[in-house]
């Protein structure tokens, strides 16, 4: 089915880790107020509600990025043309894998978390991303953070009791193995990962990256570098940065500033192709 030119394209956003699609109800609520079909699919296995899941995060504990990024493919496949992606955080390095397979009308990236090759870790990070990787035994769990933690690595700019309010509608375990395969040492392994991507490649999706000048899971120096690396592609790759907003910035206080650059840029550089 091709889309005309007065069509809106669709709109699939993509959560990361520690978070659902729940993460995204506003924003698809927005969205869809103005017109845009919005698909919000989960990973496998995170389709229940959150407290469920804190609950019982075995289910999630062995899902694999292939099955996920399989799953995130079919989704975008099976829409009438090919939609706006917009992401955040770990959803960043699985768009930039789907971008790179030539998915996508354009792609927003919002405090991404970045494929292979990506070296910058500023400490913040490091201190984001220890509760995980201090203990190697989490590779074979899902773990979550503590009320604490949460506040330091996601909403450090909100109060403490905005913090906790989110923890508690938002937060649930990731894959352990997950942040030890992608997280900082994934630039040690041997090989290529399941997250490498062609930087290089001339024939995909604009790609913006958005930046939260507060995050501390994934601060500007990562987007900036992740950015940088598609220097010699000659499609568009763009910046833009929030100063103020932290990591949890796509359900903080102000989103739709935030929702709103996302969409005007993404309307005004996507491609134009039918399906």
């Amino acid at each position: 089915m091709s889309e005309t030119n007065t069509a809106k394209p669709p709109i699939v956003l993509i959560h990361g880790l520690w978070m659902t699609a729940r993460s995204w109800d506003d924003w698809a609520t927005y969205y869809r107020a103005k017109g845009h079909e919005v698909v919000v699919p989960s990973y496998p296995g995170f389709e229940v509600e959150v407290e469920v899941l804190r609950e019982s995060p075995d289910v999630i504990a062995t899902v694999s990025v292939p099955d996920t990024l399989n799953h995130l493919t079919a989704v975008i496949e099976g829409l009438d043309s090919p939609p706006i992606i917009m992401a955040h955080s770990f959803g960043g390095t699985l768009t930039q894998v789907l971008v790179n397979q030539g998915l996508g009308a354009a792609a927003v990236l919002i405090d991404s978390a970045p494929p292979e090759g990506v070296r910058v870790n500023p400490p913040s990070q490091i201190k984001s991303l220890f509760p995980v990787l201090a203990n190697p035994a989490n590779r074979h769990r899902a773990v979550g953070y503590t009320k604490e933690q949460f506040h330091y690595v996601f909403a450090n700019t909100l109060s403490r009791e905005e913090s906790d309010a989110a923890f508690d509608r938002f937060h649930i375990p990731a894959p352990g193995n997950w942040v030890w395969a992608y997280g900082l040492i994934a630039n040690f392994k041997p090989g290529h990962q399941e997250t490498w991507v062609d930087y290089d490649l001339d024939e995909r999706a604009p790609l913006l990256f958005i930046t939260g000048g507060e995050d501390h899971l994934m601060p500007p120096a990562v987007q900036y570098s992740n950015a940088k690396k598609y220097r010699h592609s000659s499609a568009l790759t763009e910046t833009y940065d929030f100063p103020d907003r932290p990591h949890l910035t796509c359900a903080a206080p102000g989103w739709e500033e935030v929702a709103d650059h996302a969409l005007e840029w993404a309307v005004r550089h996507a491609r134009t192709q039918s399906k």
